[in-house]
């Protein structure tokens, strides 16, 4: 087990390099940074000064060092418009963001495991059918637009829930279900395509010619087995919410990471977009590694096949 774990360790730190290089790169290749903090309005000499005063007029690789040792001593540099540490900023925000995402998986899952096994349980019939369909649904729905859709329906017409603000719980209700139903449709695929393999495997025959009970079976056994994939695709979906937040955030003015990064792109607020970049993909790799894990304390099989 140890030596899986530094070997899947040893890989998310490569990623995690590469991700710090790509986003380096692009964001003082194709953009001046000299140009988000005097504005587009400035003129050649103004940008050579500032290029000067802040060391951009120096080789890349030499920023990008003096860059990562910034990071690794938690400075991710200040922002251009309001002059304030972008950790601090981050951080201010974080919570909105993590309990919409979390609210939102939870509400995928609620949904997914009944529905998907049901699927598996019952193939080819009306609930077999329903799961396809609201799979489908989905997928094909755009955040945005299912946004839009429940704002005018249970904000403005009915007036059940706040439609903007993060001050409660009750505001989170909306943007979860627009976010929990667009990592739905995966889970649900994934769970129903698990648990129909599971269920035609030899040991669930035999279990099933022990005399076992059924609902034991199902449960016990197959559920178990069948749940595996899912932790990891929990995980990437987790991620992606973390960084997929930023259009539902915007519909819903959440204050939170993705709002932020919406408003830093806007004003071309280069150190906060790197941070939350760099960030996200952290979380998103963290979450993966731990995925990986569980699923190998869950399945010794996965320990060996991987050595």
């Amino acid at each position: 087990m140890l030596s899986f774990l530094l070997k899947r360790a040893t890989m998310a730190v490569v990623v995690m390099v590469n991700v710090s290089i790509i986003c380096f790169v692009l964001s003082n290749v194709a953009y001046d940074p000299a140009i988000g903090i005097a504005g587009a309005q400035a003129t050649d000499e103004d940008l050579a000064l500032i290029r000067q005063t802040y060391g951009l007029d120096r080789p890349l690789l030499v920023r990008y060092g003096e860059y990562i040792g910034n990071i690794a001593q938690g400075d991710f540099g200040v922002s251009y418009l309001t002059k304030r540490p972008v950790l601090d900023m981050i951080v201010e925000r974080l919570p909105v963001t993590a309990l919409l995402a979390i609210l939102s998986m939870a509400l995928a899952l609620a949904i997914a495991l009944p529905l998907g096994s049901a699927a598996a349980l019952w193939p080819d019939t009306i609930i077999d059918r329903l799961a396809q369909l609201l799979a489908v649904a989905g997928q094909a729905i755009p955040n945005f637009w299912a946004g839009l859709l429940l704002i005018v329906l249970f904000g403005v017409q009915l007036r059940w829930l706040p439609i903007s603000g993060s001050e409660s719980v009750a505001h989170f209700v909306l943007p979860s279900i627009t976010l929990g139903t667009f990592a739905m449709p995966p889970l649900i695929r994934l769970i129903r395509a698990g648990m129909i393999e599971v269920l035609a495997s030899d040991y669930i025959r035999t279990a099933k010619a022990m005399g076992i009970r059924p609902f034991q079976i199902t449960f016990k056994y197959a559920l178990k087995n069948a749940v595996l994939p899912v932790v990891s695709l929990s995980a990437v979906q987790l991620g992606f919410m973390l960084g997929g937040s930023i259009v539902v955030e915007s519909i819903f003015a959440l204050n939170g990471v993705g709002y932020l990064a919406w408003q830093s792109m806007s004003r071309s607020d280069m150190p906060v977009i790197q941070a939350i970049v760099l960030l996200i993909s952290l979380i998103y790799i963290v979450l993966t590694l731990l995925a990986d894990l569980l699923n190998a304390y869950m399945d010794p099989r996965l320990r060996s096949a991987r050595k």
